[in-house]
C-alpha cells in the first residue's frame, strides 16, 4: 500500500539546518572484518571499550590482530560514569593508545566517545559536560575513535555526544561536542542475533523513540526526516518480528538498519520530552535506558498530541502525528491518537515494565519534573508542556 506525504508536513518556515555524521558508515553482514584496516589507518594501538563482559569482544581479536593493532581493553561496569570514563582516558594515555574502539551497546560506544575526548583534551571533565558542568565547549579533537554497535537501538555509534551517569547529581548528563563523532561506524546486523529477547525489546523502543522524537521535534528537517520514515516502517513490520524469530536475518537487519537511522536523526534534529525524563530517571534509579523510553513513551506522545490540539491545533508536529499513525498501521484514515494506541499495545505485547518497576514512587515527581524540564532534550520538544502535563506524563507511565 502506498502511502502519500501530506503536503502539510513541508511546513512553510525557510529551511536552515547542518547535518554531520561520522566520518565513515559500513553496514551489513559481515562488515566486522573493515575493523582491522580502519584502525591501522589511525593507530597501531587500540583501547577497546565494553560492556561488562568483555569475552564478548573476542571477535574482534583475529580480526585486528591480522591489521597488527595491539589492543588494550576497559570494561564499562554498565553505563558509563563520569568517573570511569576519566579512569579510561588515564589508561588509555598511560599505556600509549591512539585508536578508541567501542565494541557493545549504547553504554561501550559512548563510553569510547567520552574517552577519546578525554584523551585529548586536558581539564576537569566538569568543563565540558552539560547541565551539572560549565558546559564548555572542547578545544581540541577527539583522539581517533570507531564504534561497532552489538545491539540494535541506541544510534549511538553515529552520534556526537556520550550520555553519562553523574552518580554524586544522580543524573545523566552529555559530554557533547562535533569533534566526538567517530571516525567510522561499523554496523554488522550479525553482532545483534543473540540478543536476548527482552533486550531486543527494550533497545528496540529506542530506537522507535528516537525515530519519532526527532519527527515531531521543534528542529526536524528535511534531512532527517527521510531517515525516520524509512526506519518507523522497518520497526513497525520488524521489532516483534525480531523479538519472536531471533535468528530471522531480515528483521534483525531491519532494527540494525533502523537503529542507524535513528541516531542519524537525534544527532542533527533533536529530541523530546521521553528522552528529557530518562536522563534524570536513569540517574536516579537503576533502570535501562530503552526500558525507560518504552515506559514513557506512549504517555508522552499523548501529552504532546494533547497539547497541540489546544495551543497549535494547525502545527506542523500534530499533522506528523497522524502520519505516523498511518505508517504504523498502514492506513490512510487514522487519527494522531492511533499511534499511541499502537505502542501502547506494543509494549504490552512485549511485557515492558513500567515506572513504577524500577522503584519510582510518587514522591519523586517533583524532582524528576524539575530536572526534566531543565534537560537539553525538552527543549527540542514540539511544545512547551506545563508542570502540570509534565506530572501527568508520570501519572500515566508510572
Amino acid at each position: 500500500m502506498s502511502i502519500s506525504i501530506p503536503a502539510t508536513l513541508t511546513g512553510e518556515k525557510l529551511l536552515s539546518f547542518e547535518f554531520a555524521t561520522a566520518g565513515r558508515i559500513f553496514f551489513g553482514g559481515g562488515v566486522i572484518k573493515e575493523a582491522g584496516p580502519l584502525a591501522r589507518q589511525l593507530g597501531s594501538r587500540a583501547l577497546v571499550v565494553t560492556g561488562k563482559d568483555a569475552r564478548r569482544s573476542a571477535i574482534l581479536d583475529p580480526i585486528l590482530a591480522a591489521s597488527h593493532i595491539d589492543v588494550r581493553r576497559f570494561a564499562l561496569q554498565g553505563e558509563p560514569t563520569v568517573p570511569e570514563v576519566v579512569e579510561a582516558a588515564l589508561q588509555a594515555k598511560e599505556s600509549l593508545c591512539d585508536v578508541v574502539i567501542g565494541f557493545g551497546g549504547g553504554s561501550a560506544m559512548d563510553g569510547a566517545k567520552a574517552v577519546a575526548a578525554l584523551m585529548a583534551n586536558s581539564g576537569d571533565p566538569m568543563d565540558y559536560l552539560e547541565v551539572i558542568g560549565r558546559g564548555q565547549p572542547l578545544t581540541h579533537p577527539s583522539a581517533p575513535c570507531i564504534t561497532i554497535p552489538t545491539t540494535a537501538g541506541t544510534g549511538a555509534e553515529v552520534t556526537r555526544n556520550a550520555v553519562l551517569a553523574a552518580p554524586t547529581h544522580e543524573v545523566k548528563v552529555s559530554l557533547r561536542s562535533p569533534w566526538m563523532l567517530p571516525r567510522a561506524a561499523i554496523v554488522d546486523p550479525h553482532l545483534t542475533h543473540d540478543l536476548p529477547q527482552s533486550l531486543t525489546a527494550t533497545i528496540g523502543l529506542d530506537a522507535l523513540t528516537q525515530l519519532i522524537e526527532p519527527y515531531v521535534c521543534n528542529r526536524a528537517n528535511p534531512m532527517t526526516d527521510g531517515f525516520c520514515l524509512d526506519g518507523l516502517r522497518r520497526v513497525a513490520r520488524s521489532l516483534e518480528k525480531a523479538c519472536s524469530h531471533p535468528n530471522d536475518a531480515a528483521a534483525r537487519e531491519d532494527m540494525a538498519l533502523a537503529s542507524l537511522l535513528s541516531g542519524l536523526a537525534l544527532a542533527n534534529a533533536g529530541l523530546g520530552g521521553v528522552h528529557g525524563f530518562a536522563g534524570p530517571i536513569g540517574g536516579a534509579f537503576k533502570a535501562p535506558h530503552g526500558a525507560v523510553c518504552a515506559a514513557l513513551l506512549p504517555t508522552v506522545m499523548e501529552a504532546n498530541i494533547q497539547a497541540l490540539r489546544l495551543r497549535f491545533p494547525n502545527s506542523v508536529s500534530l499533522a506528523r502525528f497522524r502520519y505516523i499513525s498511518r505508517l504504523l498501521l498502514g492506513k490512510e484514515e487514522v487519527s494522531a491518537d492511533a499511534s499511541v494506541a499502537w505502542v501502547r499495545e506494543l509494549t504490552h505485547k512485549l511485557d515492558l515494565p513500567r515506572l513504577r518497576d524500577f522503584g519510582v514512587r510518587h514522591e519523586h515527581f517533583s524532582a524528576l519534573i524539575e530536572k526534566a524540564a531543565q534537560s537539553s532534550s525538552m527543549k527540542a520538544n514540539p511544545v512547551v508542556l506545563t508542570m502540570a502535563e509534565l506530572k501527568g506524563i508520570l501519572d500515566r507511565a508510572w
